[in-house]
């Protein structure tokens, strides 16, 4: 299985660097079988059917994205200079991986300051990242952050514009709960308040799931045999409540729908027994054709990046074929792609 097998020519006019509004007015493209239908994401409620039980994740993306100021004493008097730090994982006894630019200027000991109230100083330095120790903890640390932070747009998106006040709450699905993500599950972005609602109302059952998104899901995939692969991992949980409802929803004959790849990937791992059971911990699965499915019975997700893990994993679902029959009907149709884009349904 070769990584060339999943490469696709995109127009760069269809990646989208806004959401849609209202968020479920985006489009959606419905795969179903051999069938495309051509949609938008307000037409779930009548093609969810009573019964079936939807699996959101509801982690929460923090703002990680810091400019800050390192000052430095030298022979001329004190130096300032800027930084840019892209928080990447809290770390155990609290401190935080980090992405520097520029990384090599850093030193350890040194003090950067984004704020009047928020400082870090850099604890220790690796070939690729920091190890930073900030000066606040707890809910402090937390309004320090959401004062100074940015959202931690895609690279595809952030080469494009910078980060804005909007996308504050663009980039958080309406059901996020708990901090820690940085990146978004971003097919849960298109739900709202009304389709919530009128999904309960049409008898289709939620499930909510946690699976921090970390950075490395932009991560390029850089070998040809795409089976050597090496995933990253994320911290995920899938509570007791939800796996007895997921499970009693199979049991009952309804369909089990997670919306967004990491909210799949979560329930895949806690169910690698043949029935979903309550997890919580690191998860590094990869999900490439070949894949036996335990739980999934359809998915929705975005349209993704050629050579992407993302890609390998819709494969899995429908098989690599459809998917790109699939691609090639969005393309010539503009369906708008990644993170800020248009919405697929993939039923196999």
């Amino acid at each position: 299985m070769k990584l060339s097998d999943f490469d696709f020519d995109l127009p760069e006019a269809l990646i989208a660097t806004r959401p849609a509004k209202p968020r479920s007015s985006a489009r959606l493209l419905l795969a179903e079988g051999a069938a495309i239908r051509d949609l938008h994401v307000t037409d779930l409620v009548t093609i969810f059917r009573p019964g079936d039980r939807l699996v959101l994740n509801n982690t929460k993306v923090i703002p990680a994205r810091l400019s800050g100021i390192r000052r430095r004493l030298s022979a001329q008097g004190p130096v300032e200079a800027k930084v840019e730090i892209t928080l990447l994982e809290p770390q155990p006894g609290g401190d935080w991986r980090a992405l520097a630019k520029p990384l090599r200027k850093l030193a350890e000991g040194e003090e950067i300051r984004f704020s009047d109230a928020l400082t870090a100083t850099v604890m220790a330095k690796g070939d690729t990242d920091v190890a930073l120790r900030f000066n606040l903890t707890g809910d402090d640390f937390d309004a320090a952050l959401a004062a100074a932070g940015a959202m931690p747009l895609p690279p595809y998106i952030a080469a494009k514009r910078a980060p804005d006040a909007q996308d504050h709450d663009d980039y958080q699905t309406v059901f996020a709960r708990h901090s820690g993500a940085v990146a978004a599950p971003t097919a849960s972005l298109h739900f709202d308040a009304a389709l919530l609602a009128a999904l309960r109302d049409r008898g289709v059952a939620f499930s909510e799931v946690t699976l921090h998104v970390g950075a490395g899901t932009f991560l390029p995939v850089k070998v040809e045999d795409v089976t050597t692969h090496r995933m990253h991992a994320e911290w995920g949980e899938v509570t007791a409540e939800a796996a007895a409802a997921i499970n009693a929803t199979k049991a009952a004959g309804g369909r089990v729908i997670p919306v967004g790849t990491t909210a799949l990937r979560l329930i895949e791992t806690a169910a690698q027994g043949g029935q979903l059971q309550p997890w919580q911990g690191e998860t590094d699965i990869f999900i490439y054709p070949g894949f036996r499915f335990q739980i999934a019975d359809a998915l929705m997700t975005n349209f993704h990046l050629p050579k992407s893990t993302l890609l390998m994993l819709v494969s899995a679902l429908i098989g690599k074929d459809r998917v790109m029959k699939i691609y090639d009907h969005a393309i010539r149709n503009g369906y708008r792609f990644f993170s800020y884009g248009d919405s697929s349904l993939l039923i196999p």
